[in-house]
């Protein structure tokens, strides 16, 4: 678990440009790079490369089978999930948590 920065990501937020995709600072103006999300997130950038359209037909049953739990926004599409969702379903895990649960969980 972490702490979120709110001040700092309210200035983050401020200082965005969307026209250029770069934050301008007192510095100069900065972009996140493909190597940051290799650095920070540990994302791998080599191979064969993700891209198209999905073929599934039902992604509320994909949501559910992966994460034990679907939305229930009324969207049958299920083209988002919305954080305040994440956050109520996947905020805490209990102490008697089944390994799916974790899994899922994590």
């Amino acid at each position: 678990m972490f702490d979120l920065k709110y001040d700092f990501i309210s200035t983050l937020v401020e200082r965005w440009h969307s026209e250029t995709h770069t934050f301008h600072l007192s510095c100069g103006e900065c972009t996140i790079t493909l190597e940051d999300l290799v650095l920070q997130l540990g994302l791998p950038i080599n191979g064969i490369t993700v891209s198209g359209f999905s073929t599934l037909f039902d992604p509320k049953t994909l949501c559910y089978d992966l994460l034990g739990n679907s939305s229930d926004d009324g969207d049958d599409k299920l083209t988002t999930l919305r954080f305040s969702w994440w956050n109520a379903n996947f905020e805490y895990l209990s102490s008697t948590a089944t390994k799916r649960e974790m899994m899922c969980t994590a």
